[in-house]
Formats: C-alpha cells, structure tokens, sequence
C-alpha cells in the first residue's frame, strides 16, 4: 500500500513518514498541496505521466503554504480522484470539521495525535475501501491472503510475514503472472530514494519465497534473469486421452 503525505512541518512530516514505513506502507512526502496535486496527476510520483492514480489513500494537512489542504481535496474530487483521505489539523471546531469532510475528505484527525491512532484510522478507512473497490482475498494456487486479517496460509499452513514481505506478497497476487522489475517493486513497496543498484529487493524476494515456496513442491516465486522476478500459477496437468 502506498501513502502521500502532505504535510509542511518536517519534524511531523518525518514523525509519521517513519512510522508508516515500519507499518509496512510505502510512504511519498510532499510539503505543498502544489506538490500533492502535480504527483497525484502523474500518476507514479514524477515518472510515468498518464498511468492510473498509484496511491491508496492520503495524510492532508490543512494548514499549508499557499493552496490549503481543503482546497487541494477539492481539486481531488474535480479531477474525479477518488483517493480516501485523511484531513490533520489543529483546527478542532465542528465547522472546520464539517468544512473537510465536505469537501471530500473521508477522516479528520487533530493535532495533536498520536501515531497508534492514525494507523488504526488509515486501516480503517482502507478497510472499507477494499471492501466496496477490489477482493479483500488474493489467492493463487494453494496460497491464500486475506487482506483484512493480514492472514497468510498455504496448504493449510499458516505463514507469519513481516510488513514489508506482506506488502511484496500482495503486489505479486495482484499482477500475477507479469514480470516485475526491481524499479517497480521499489516504487510499490519503498519509496523514490533508493540507489538502483542496492540490493534490497533481492534480499526481500529471497526473504518471502524461503517462506512462501521452500518446502513445498511447487514453487510459485520465479526469477526471471536480468529481468525482474514473476508470481506464477502453476499448470495444470493436461489430462491425456
């Protein structure tokens, strides 16, 4: 899952930046709504112009520099951008609640806040999302993923990920059978900040297939040489006359 951040107080910025990480969200920070509106436009951040909207779900301060967060949630909507999100503010009067939520925000938290609480709102409000938009179970073969409960199971064997391999897990399920290079899976499961040539997708693709593939017969992780690594349902058995 990935989160925009727009927020113009780095120390908060960073507060929940670094907290949404080791929840296992891929995290972007922007500090102007001028900023959140060009990267929700692009699609992919800033690199691949046109494609479909690539976050799942906004943390919008109110209090910006030059366009405030209200105005840029409404900009949001007219583009037909249904991305749920969730309005931070210091404002705490029923007005300014009502203003948010009008126009078009889905949650409002206010400052101060802590962390535990606008997790459990983004999971919430996800959670909901999932349900009326796509599969809340991603399943291929013999393994299963509920994407509610975070419950893994393969051949009836329970499987304990971490965040992160859940989120590379629930990328796979969710373009299975495409090829998916390194570049993709960084900017899907990390952030944009990355040096290409690290070697952090090897070591967590290797993390996830030892626990979803090894000691089964059939592996369903693939590497596909040179190219980036593929989620493969396996073939059935033509029956012979």
């Amino acid at each position: 899952m990935r989160v925009l951040v727009v927020e113009d107080d780095g120390k908060i910025a960073s507060f929940v930046k670094k907290g949404l990480e080791q929840a296992g969200f891929a995290v972007d920070r922007v500090s102007s709504a001028e900023e959140a509106l060009e990267m929700t436009k692009l699609g992919r951040g800033s690199r691949n112009p046109g494609e479909r909207p690539l976050y799942d779900i906004a943390v919008v301060d109110v209090m910006l520099p030059g366009m405030d967060g209200v105005t840029f949630i409404e900009g949001l909507r007219k583009k037909n951008l249904q991305i749920p999100v969730i309005i931070l503010s210091a404002k705490r009067s029923v007005d300014d609640r009502i203003r948010g939520l009008k126009a078009g925000g889905d949650d409002y938290l206010t400052k101060p806040f802590s962390f535990s609480e606008l997790l459990v709102r983004i999971h919430a409000l996800l959670r909901r999302v999932t349900m009326s938009r796509s599969p809340v179970r991603l399943e291929t073969a013999d393994l299963f993923v509920d994407l509610l409960t975070r419950e893994v199971v393969r051949a009836g064997r329970k499987i304990e990920l971490q965040p992160r391999e859940f989120s590379l897990l629930e990328y796979f399920l969710r373009n299975k059978g495409q090829v998916l290079s390194k570049t993709l899976i960084m900017e899907h499961v990390w952030d944009y900040h990355f040096d290409p040539q690290t070697n952090v997708v090897d070591v967590l693709v290797s993390r996830l297939r030892s626990k979803i593939d090894r000691g089964f017969d059939t592996k369903l992780l693939h590497t596909i040489r040179g190219v980036g690594y593929v989620l493969r349902e396996p073939q059935k058995d033509i029956p012979k006359d």
